[in-house]
């Protein structure tokens, strides 16, 4: 079913296209049982820090749901709802089968949403549907929350995302240049985990960097490609 929003769905962030590694093996495991219709999980809260991977994976489960119930299920960023918003988005998602919220760290210092997300999220809760909330960090540490919303996102499920590690950076390299149809030599992703800052969108970013400039020239993805395409790009 189509409900009319002004927060789209983001069809590539999917199950499929998320890489699951050590850091993230929990939340992913969370998610699915979440996702179950049987299960008696309704509650997920995400946290980590920016560029872990959340809002990818909290797409992912509504496009997972979406896909399976016939819905479009949106992801609401928090940063974004207001007092008005979020009175049309409380009438607008009474038959949305899960509640999306992404960045609930980023709420505004303002009552009237405080009381409008906590209405929102006891609306699904106390109905049985499912909810799934991401934040940089754990619920007790979340600045202008209500107290009643910081006390139930603890009944649920709680996961932390971390890939800081190497091995789970390598593995989402990897995953991120089989999906471009790229070979990318292990000593370049090595460069690249160096000279780059550590969070994915900036992997992304300069993997586009060396991918484009590898067609262009017609050249193999090498070291001394990685470092022109990284030079060509901060000049």
């Amino acid at each position: 079913m189509q409900l009319i929003f002004d927060f789209p769905v983001t069809p590539n962030y999917t199950f499929a296209t998320f890489v699951t590694c050590r850091g993230n093996d929990v939340a992913v495991n969370f998610a699915r049982r979440v996702m179950d219709p049987v299960s008696g999980e309704n509650l997920l809260f995400l946290h980590g820090p920016e560029g872990s991977g959340k809002t990818h994976l909290l797409t992912a489960i509504g496009n997972a749901v979406g896909d399976r119930d016939g819905w479009d299920v949106p992801v609401f960023p928090v940063q974004s709802l207001t007092p008005g918003s979020l009175e049309s988005i409380g009438e607008q998602a009474r038959h949305l089968p899960l509640l999306l919220l992404d960045d609930l760290h980023l709420i505004r210092d303002d009552d009237r949403v405080r009381i409008a997300i906590w209405q929102l999220f006891n609306d699904f809760y106390t109905s049985g549907r499912k909810i799934v909330v991401t934040a940089a960090a754990p619920p007790k540490e979340l600045p202008h929350l209500d107290g009643h919303l910081v006390s139930r996102l603890l009944w649920g499920l709680v996961a932390r995302l971390d890939i800081s590690d190497d091995d789970s950076r390598r593995m989402i390299m990897g995953k991120l240049a089989a999906d471009r149809q790229i070979v990318l030599p292990a000593e370049v992703i090595d460069y690249l985990l160096v000279h780059v800052q550590r969070d994915i969108p900036a992997l992304t970013a300069a993997l586009e960097q060396i991918k484009r400039l590898s067609f262009a020239t017609q050249r193999k993805i090498s070291l001394k490609l990685a470092r022109e395409a990284l030079s060509l790009h901060s000049a």
